[in-house]
């Protein structure tokens, strides 16, 4: 009989499973519905950082800035030294018109990643 939590069923697998389908979603242009699958793969477990972190990226995708930028800080949190991480909430505050907070990461992930599109959007030299 279902319960009223809404997680009945969940295992494991049914989170790996989700995690994959919301990976293929977000690839297929559909971040909304990476978000839905997500979302009971965090409640389940709140310390999966790739999770979170796909989570962002589809937030990110769907416009929804603020969203992207709070998942992308407990990121962050965790995993100071994700220079992607970085870059992300970089592109996410640029897209929100705050090019200062922007700055600071994009040469966070620069500095800990010199990949090319980093640096260039480090612009180092300016």
């Amino acid at each position: 009989m279902p319960e009223s939590s809404g997680f009945t069923g969940r295992t494991p697998e049914t989170n790996v499973i989700d995690f994959r389908a919301a990976e293929q979603l977000l690839a297929a242009r559909d971040p909304r519905g990476a978000v839905k699958l997500l979302d009971p793969v965090i409640a389940a477990h709140p310390e999966n950082t790739a999770a979170r972190l796909l989570r962002a990226r589809a937030f990110f995708a769907a416009a929804q800035l603020r969203s992207a930028e709070l998942e992308f800080g407990v990121v962050l949190e965790r995993e100071p030294d994700n220079a992607f991480a970085h870059f992300a909430l970089a592109r996410t505050f640029e897209r929100a018109g705050r090019p200062e907070q922007a700055q600071r990461h994009f040469r966070l992930a620069a500095a800990l990643d010199p990949r090319p599109q980093y640096v260039e959007a480090a612009r180092f030299d300016s």
